[in-house]
């Protein structure tokens, strides 16, 4: 193991252990780096590496501390990674969100407000006026997590909200191919809706299911078929365009 990687390791279970609690200042860096047995310099590379990842915070002037911790912190690299994943990482994630995302759907059928099914009503009405790609995923990921949130776990709401968002490229570039796609999408979101407008947990879980898995199947095939897509920027190339929609 590499020193830096000790180090990071040394100070996490330092955290684990409650001897350093959210919010609490790092000792002064020649007393941690004496007290884990670590060299200074290892101990600055585990610091920086440990800010990245929102475990610490240093402020200027005044010395480091352990973040507050919050889900949404330190989440923030798992966001990242999905930003910049491509090829088999974008659809081990996209699995991931397919594990996840249907059971929230049906425990949604329980707990989502009458305002809750209009405001769903009324994405899906907006996003069937949209002329570019960017507002049509921006109205997909709206409608599915606030699904989602009406499960009241925050942990399962941002982890979702970091699939979600992060995996409106392959969205996109599955809705630039053909009017047909898209047609498949608005179907999806309907079948969804009436089921939790049924309040059947069962249908709104397969459901969701099935649209996942339809995305999820397409990205695997261009994987095999064709890995680089054309550019879907060009509003003039979306299919609502092309088929009236």
């Amino acid at each position: 193991m590499a020193l830096t990687d000790e180090a990071i390791d040394k100070i996490k279970a330092m955290i684990v252990a409650g001897e350093l609690e959210p919010g609490s200042r790092l000792p002064k860096e020649e007393v941690l780096a004496g007290q884990l047995g670590l060299s200074r310099n290892s101990l600055r590379e585990a610091v920086r590496a440990l800010t990245a990842m929102r475990i610490l915070i240093t402020r200027q002037g005044d010395g480091t501390y352990v973040s507050s911790l919050e889900p949404h912190l330190l989440m923030e690299s798992l966001s990242f990674a999905a930003d910049v994943s491509q090829g088999h990482t974008a659809l081990q994630l996209l699995q991931v969100r397919r594990l996840l995302e249907p059971q929230a759907t049906g425990l949604a059928t329980a707990l989502l407000k009458q305002e809750d099914l209009q405001e769903l009503r009324n994405i899906l009405d907006r996003s069937r006026t949209v002329t570019t790609a960017e507002e049509f995923v921006a109205h997909d990921i709206a409608f599915h997590l606030r699904i989602v949130e009406a499960v009241g776990n925050p942990v399962l709401s941002m982890l979702l909200r970091v699939l979600s968002t992060r995996t409106q490229r392959v969205r996109i570039v599955r809705g630039s191919q053909t009017s047909h796609a898209l047609n498949n999408a608005h179907q999806d979101h309907e079948q969804i809706l009436s089921a939790l407008q049924s309040r059947d947990a069962l249908l709104a879980t397969s459901a969701a299911t099935v649209h996942i898995a339809a995305v999820e199947q397409w990205l695997a095939t261009s994987l095999t078929d064709d890995p680089i897509r054309r550019s879907t920027t060009d509003s003039e190339d979306w299919p609502w365009h092309r088929s009236g929609v």
